[in-house]
């Protein structure tokens, strides 16, 4: 690092070195938030300095010491691309959840942890005029995206609607408000689904509808829609705004909990796409019959066998297991690196089998 005397703090920041996924994972807690009761924003840089290149929509994989065992988690980036010296995360604590109510309860300023990212494809085209639309703590990306716009002074047609269990629970809510004073082409709608805690509520309650939308967004078929919160809040938008004349091709979606899409044609072996193999899961001693058409995870859920899974598309790394032995065909997005590879490890998710294989799960 440019440690001339000349040369101005934020130049200097500027001339850091950039954080890369494929070397660095090691990150520290500068800063803890409390958004709701329930909601924190964690905030992380690197303990060399390195500044952050992401676009607003992405997200990163945490590898979390969780009494002993790594767990893999994504989250979205809630932060302002511009601001590169660190970013954040915004975390809701889920009843029964293992990792939101450990981040919740354990991690603190100072603390060490190891992260795989930027990731993801959930970014911002190029349109004319946008519909931001979150339900619940799927606000994250999404606020990053207008954090984004306010950072850049550009000009902006953007409505931006947000729906929650109650007034309480609406993430970001004053910074919302200073923005929509500030953001000129930035409209506001907030949804709550009960005025619990908060009577004097002024607006519109309930959920998401058609007629709803018809009042909030009149011209919502002109507009891009960006969406992202729990998967029947979703399937309730990709179907009300494809009825109101959104084409498929300006609506785009981020969750983590969809649902198993369909594998992914391979270039296996001929052969090997035409057999079944034994694959054994060491530590719950048991097997299952896995043909080389068929993901192991797919099959494994079938077979109640147990394993942690999120994206199921190789791209959050959840699923992340060792190979004791056999082989596999992988086709991932992102969420394994190359040394981990190396060292044995595989996503279940997007893995065929290409011989009898032993996992150490």
């Amino acid at each position: 690092m440019d440690t001339r005397s000349d040369i101005l703090p934020a130049e200097r920041a500027h001339h850091a070195p950039l954080w890369k996924r494929e070397t660095d994972e090691d990150l520290i807690c500068i800063d803890i938030h409390q958004e709701t009761h329930d909601v924190k924003t964690f905030t992380f840089a690197s303990p060399e300095g390195k500044r952050f290149a992401f676009e607003a929509g992405q997200y990163f994989l945490f590898d979390l010491d969780v009494a002993g065992e790594t767990e893999s988690r994504c989250y979205s980036i809630s932060s302002s691309p511009k601001r590169s010296h660190a970013f954040s995360i915004t975390v809701k604590r889920v009843a029964g959840g293992r990792i939101s109510n450990w981040l919740h309860d354990n991690l603190a300023v100072h603390a060490k942890v190891k992260a795989n990212g930027p990731l993801g494809h959930f970014i911002r085209p190029h349109a004319r005029k946008y519909l931001f639309l979150s339900g619940g703590s799927g606000i994250t990306p999404v606020m990053s995206m207008l954090r984004d716009i306010a950072d850049t002074c550009a000009p902006a047609d953007v409505v931006f609607l947000h729906a929650a269990r109650s007034p309480k629970d609406l993430i970001f809510r004053d910074e919302l408000t200073w923005l929509a004073e500030r953001v000129k082409g930035l409209r506001l709608h907030f949804l709550p689904e009960t005025v619990t805690g908060e009577a004097h509520w002024p607006g519109l309650t309930g959920r998401l509808s058609s007629d709803y939308m018809k009042l909030a967004v009149p011209d919502l078929a002109e507009r891009t829609v960006l969406c992202c919160g729990p998967a029947p809040f979703m399937a309730a938008a990709r179907t009300i705004t494809s009825a109101l004349g959104v084409p498929s091709a300006n609506y785009l979606e981020e969750s983590f909990d969809a649902a198993v899409i369909d594998d992914i044609d391979l270039p296996v072996v001929a052969e090997a796409a035409t057999r079944t193999f034994q694959v054994s899961f060491a530590k719950q001693a048991r097997e299952i019959a896995v043909s080389g058409e068929q993901t192991i995870l797919s099959c494994a859920k079938k077979a109640g066998v147990k394993l942690p899974s999120s994206c199921s598309n190789g791209v959050c790394g959840t699923c992340k297991s060792k190979l004791i032995s056999g082989s596999v065909d992988m086709n991932h997005n992102g969420g394994i690196r190359q040394r981990e590879i190396d060292a044995g490890l595989f996503l279940p998710c997007c893995s065929k089998p290409l011989s009898d294989l032993v996992i150490d799960r």
